[in-house]
């Protein structure tokens, strides 16, 4: 059986690094570059005619940046699945969630120098990230913030829930999976959960190291929740949400009856490294009477394996992301496949049903 090759349009204001990427791409028989530009405009002008299955764009360039190129999709509603390539989603974080807010689907740091590029380790990692962002639905461009109808949505099922707080009891936690496509779906979660929340959330969303700090404070000041990256040690307690810290695993550990934060540094696992399959596997030894399990967008199966082995001694409730509002239909259609999922419902909703199954103070 034939491979249908993806088409990539590759945009990088360095011939070399052009040439570089486009070969790295080429070398892969799932993709081709079909054009290439050398900055925002000629990509704009390419963009508003053609359709690919993937961009990698760069965010420093003349005439046009990369940054400048997806507000200009924004406010053209010129949907592209866009993976970021740049030298700035390392030290520049806060750029790269700009772009993830106005697009973006996943990002990479591209080393500074071109002929580094051509190292193993990261012709997988871009590859696989590459492979993710072609397999994605296209974007939408729908606002993501908390509008007034949300707010007096999640105060009425806020009062809702407040009216049978009785038939809501025991210790209780949140454990939430979500890989591409997360950082911006996940504002349309953690920002609709009330302060009053009943349960502390943990969060593993697949970022490398540095990102998840930035992540955090982003959604932190949008929330009513405290939004946090994890520390070592942290006590794990109602009223905030704690993001795992990137390129490390998240576990929670219990001692006397206090659940604290652990990280550990095993390899990568699915791939990735925080895995929330540790996150999930580690809550088995803590004393919670009840685990809602909640697998949002994102490629593979991460998650799975730790619910499936949570299952074995908890009473856990799993939500599961709607596919038509996932970026990418995999790590919730693994848990689905795996008949323990209570309900599969769409981005805009997941938060309701966590403040129904955990309930508020």
């Amino acid at each position: 059986m034939e491979i249908v090759k993806k088409n990539i349009l590759v945009v990088d204001d360095s011939a070399l690094m052009r040439s570089v990427l486009c070969d790295i791409i080429n070398s892969d028989e799932r993709f081709r570059v079909v054009d290439r530009a050398i900055n925002g405009v000629d990509a704009l002008e390419l963009l508003s005619r053609k359709q690919y299955d993937a961009v990698v764009l760069d965010v420093n360039m003349p005439k046009m940046t990369g940054v400048e190129l997806l507000r200009e999709l924004f406010r053209r509603k010129i949907a592209a699945r866009i993976m970021m390539a740049s030298t700035d989603t390392r030290d520049g974080a806060q750029i790269t969630l700009d772009c993830l807010e106005l697009g973006a689907l996943d990002f990479i740091h591209k080393p500074d120098k071109a002929s580094d590029a051509r190292d193993a380790d990261f012709r997988r990692q871009f590859l696989d990230t590459l492979f993710a962002v072609s397999q994605s639905a296209l974007p939408s461009y729908a606002k993501s913030t908390m509008g007034i109808r949300e707010i007096r949505e999640t105060k009425e099922v806020v009062k809702l829930v407040e009216k049978h707080a009785s038939k809501i009891s025991g210790r209780q936690i949140v454990a939430i999976a979500s890989s591409t496509g997360g950082p911006k779906a996940l504002q349309s979660v953690i920002p609709h959960l009330p302060g009053r929340l009943r349960a502390p959330v943990i969060l593993v969303q697949h970022m490398p190291p540095g990102f998840t700090k930035s992540l955090a404070e982003r959604l932190d000041h949008l929330s009513e929740l405290r939004v946090k990256e994890a520390e070592e040690g942290d006590l794990v307690e109602e009223g905030c949400v704690y993001i795992a810290r990137g390129g490390v695993h998240l576990n929670v550990v219990e001692q006397n009856g206090i659940c604290r934060v652990h990280y550990t540094s095993e390899p990568p696992r699915e791939g990735v490294r925080p895995c929330a399959n540790y996150m999930y596997e580690s809550l088995r030894k803590c004393s919670y009477e009840r685990i809602t399990c909640v697998v949002m967008t994102g490629m593979g199966a991460d998650g799975t394996k730790g619910i499936v082995s949570l299952h074995e001694e908890k009473k856990i409730h799993v939500i599961a992301q709607e596919e038509s509002t996932c970026a990418v239909y995999g790590m919730p259609k693994s848990i689905v496949n795996t008949g323990l999922t209570d309900q599969i419902v769409p981005l805009e909703d997941i938060a309701r049903e966590i403040i129904m199954n955990v309930g508020v103070k």
